[in-house]
């Protein structure tokens, strides 16, 4: 019994070490988060490095405060009716309506617009006087609003008629210092005159009709041009390319006045051979014979300093 009492009792007690199990996936997805926020962020920035000062203004424009107050001036919401505006001009749309109807809703709001921007100091734009302060600038973000629209109202009319819709590339569309040019030019194969000859073709003046129903809407005066590429033009009556550019141009002029533009509009018709090729590195390329088409920026001159 004594033995048994001074024997030791040894107790054992095991610690157990909790590694921490599974900790989940949840760090992943907050990683994934972050490195898809870091990708738009530097997309952002390079974004903003390749843009240009007027894709950056049109991009400034299309989300201005001011674009809601066009909701009333037509009953689909806007100049372009809710449609969205590429980089292009083309609009883009879940259908692809008909160029009667496409067109129809913004004639009344590009009217009202020009009203309120040109009416009333018609007189003053005209002859280039200089506005200081926010009036000009108004206007001048004005015009250049309705510039795009005619031009995304352009391209969809071309695209909306089956006919015309591979005519599409002939058509060059761009906005100078003199204003918004449209160009109908020639490609291989498929020209817009006969060669040496005045006489339009059928897909050329229904092409012209086609502009002239857009640019009616908005007031500007008008500016026509016919040019030619380098090929001398060989005539027993001593015409040259500056008489053929020229005719060609006029002949243009009719079309465009029987199709709704108002006389008065033509402010000149010229012809400028090919002194003026459309691709100089090869001034015998079809390109370079064209009719070029310009609405003439009629909005004050903005100052430099008021210039967005």
């Amino acid at each position: 019994m004594a033995a048994t009492k001074n024997t030791p009792i040894i107790v054992r007690r095991v610690k157990k070490v909790d590694h921490g199990g599974h900790h989940g996936g949840a760090w992943k997805v907050a990683y994934a988060d972050f490195v898809t926020a870091m990708m738009a962020f530097f997309l952002l920035l390079w974004l903003i490095n390749v843009t240009s000062p007027d894709q950056k203004r049109g991009i400034a424009d299309y989300f201005a405060p001011s674009a809601a107050s066009r909701a009333d001036s037509s009953g689909a919401g806007g100049v372009l009716g809710g449609r969205a505006l590429t980089s292009q001009g083309a609009l883009s749309s879940g259908s692809t309506p008909s160029s009667s109807a496409a067109m129809t809703p913004q004639a009344n709001t590009l009217g009202k617009s020009a009203e309120q921007g040109t009416e009333g100091s018609a007189a003053g734009d005209r002859t280039g006087t200089r506005y200081d302060g926010e009036e000009g600038k108004t206007a001048a973000e004005r015009e250049q609003r309705q510039f795009r629209d005619v031009e995304a109202q352009l391209r969809q009319a071309i695209k909306a008629v089956p006919d015309m819709a591979e005519l599409a590339n002939q058509v060059i569309i761009d906005q100078t210092p003199e204003g918004l040019r449209i160009q109908l030019i020639d490609q291989e194969g498929r020209s817009m005159f006969p060669a040496g000859s005045v006489e339009m073709y059928p897909r050329t003046r229904k092409l012209l009709e086609t502009v002239a129903k857009v640019v009616e809407r908005i007031p500007n005066r008008i500016t026509i041009t016919g040019h030619t590429d380098g090929s001398k033009f060989a005539d027993p009556g001593g015409r040259t390319n500056w008489e053929l550019s020229s005719e060609r141009a006029n002949a243009s002029r009719r079309v465009l006045v029987a199709a709704g533009i108002g006389a008065n509009r033509i402010y000149q018709v010229s012809g400028k051979a090919d002194s003026e090729p459309l691709f100089p590195e090869d001034p015998m390329m079809p390109g370079n014979r064209r009719i070029a088409i310009t609405l003439m920026r009629e909005a004050p001159v903005v100052p430099p300093d008021l210039r967005p």
